[in-house]
């Protein structure tokens, strides 16, 4: 009988162990740089992000390979996040300050009814968001946001450069984006 119990807790261990290691392998965090909740990517070490498209909140659709030439910072929000509505002046900030560097910004909104996210996105920003209500945008991602608020930066390319785990202020932002911005747009590296 003693024997069975640690038998037991050791099982549970190893079968935990197991299912974490099975839903982290397959990313590619792994060849990035990860600072304080920001991944950032070396461009010979990116990964092409999968298909970025969906209704529009406002009505309509939008798919990112429309902007392919353009950084793309999308940013994954929801109207009950508080964070969320600290960073929405940051957001337009930048995207106002970057938009003629062929700069452009996508929100994806998570977890939400249209009529909450309608509401909290009229007046705070201009740019357009995704209605995404069941997270699979960002569950598609190689190197998943997995907070909200989350922003993820794509390169000219289409690769993911940089996922910021956190709320974004104007000052550790736009850096961001005007450095990738200013990459070469011939840079090599897809996977």
């Amino acid at each position: 009988m003693r024997l069975r119990r640690p038998l037991a807790v050791l099982l549970a261990a190893v079968t935990a162990g197991a299912a974490l290691v099975g839903c982290t392998s397959g990313t590619d965090e792994s060849r990035c740089a990860n600072n304080g909740g920001i991944v950032e990517c070396a461009p010979d070490q990116r990964s092409t992000a999968p298909k970025i498209a969906g209704d529009l909140l406002t009505g309509g659709g939008y798919d990112t390979s429309q902007a392919r030439g353009q950084v793309v910072v999308l940013n994954f929000w929801g109207s009950w996040c508080a964070p969320c509505r600290a960073e929405a002046d940051d957001l337009e900030a930048t995207y106002q300050a970057t938009k003629g560097s062929g700069v452009t910004f996508l929100g994806i909104n998570v977890q939400d009814s249209r009529d909450k996210a309608i509401a909290f996105e009229e007046g705070r920003v201009t740019y357009p968001s995704l209605f995404d209500p069941a997270s699979r945008l960002a569950l598609a991602l190689d190197i998943p946001p997995n907070t909200i608020p989350a922003t993820v930066v794509l390169d000219r390319q289409g690769r993911i450069a940089t996922v910021i785990r956190a709320a974004v202020t104007t000052d550790g932002l736009r850096p961001i984006v005007e450095r990738i911005a200013a990459e070469e747009p011939a840079s090599t590296g897809s996977r």
